[in-house]
């Protein structure tokens, strides 16, 4: 009987044993499991952490609705560009194969608390002075941080030279309006329309000014 005992005793702490052997054996694969693949350990932070490594890519910026459906509506004629992507309008213009007084570029202006979009040709620069006499105040070159938000439909340096879709005041430079056609960035790095000049001057009516000066020409220009 006492024999019985000892052996029904000795196989509890044995069956005792393999159990924390077991739970022992998962512990470490769970635990080496974690460090390979870079688990967290707790769940808030298993939460974040697929955001932590991971950025989503942008989707590649189209032609805003509201401007295709603007030159539809007011029936003029026009021509969808494809060109590989640039930085600069005068690079955009050599993409183009167009002379750069064509190019028409936006340039954004900050007057007191009011927002203003410039549009000049490609081979000028904006000049100040000559914008704070148009514009009757003190003028300064606009910070992308504070106009981006009205172009959520465009890639920045991309926007069309049309203020009267974003509820910007639009000045002209006189050069750009002795020009029979522009061309000019629509919303994306890699599309340009080109119109006529009268038919732009007539949707957007932009207040023509002497807002710039003539850079060096550029090459075919």
């Amino acid at each position: 009987m006492l024999i019985q005992c000892d052996k029904a005793r000795h196989g509890a702490r044995l069956k005792a044993a393999q159990q924390r052997c077991t739970s022992n054996v998962a512990l470490i694969v769970s635990f080496a499991t974690r460090l390979r693949f870079g688990v967290p350990q707790c769940s808030a932070a298993l939460e974040r952490w697929p955001e932590s490594d991971t950025f989503p890519l942008e989707a590649p910026m189209e032609i805003p609705k509201r401007l295709i459906d603007c030159l539809n509506e007011n029936k003029v004629r026009y021509e969808i560009l494809h060109h590989p992507e640039a930085v600069t309008a005068q690079r955009i213009a050599q993409a183009e194969h167009i002379k750069g007084r064509h190019h028409a570029k936006v340039v954004m202006i900050k007057s007191g608390e009011q927002h203003l979009m410039m549009v000049l040709p490609a081979d000028h620069q904006i000049d100040l002075e000559k914008v704070e006499k148009a514009v009757g105040k003190a003028c300064s070159l606009d910070k992308e941080q504070e106009f981006k938000s009205f172009f959520a439909d465009c890639a920045i340096g991309a926007m069309p030279p049309f203020g009267n879709l974003y509820g910007l005041p639009t000045y002209a430079d006189k050069s750009l309006a002795e020009q029979d056609y522009i061309v000019f960035e629509a919303g994306t790095h890699t599309d340009a329309i080109k119109m006529s000049y009268r038919d732009y001057e007539k949707i957007v009516k932009p207040k023509v000014e002497d807002l710039a000066i003539k850079l060096q020409p550029m090459k075919g220009a």
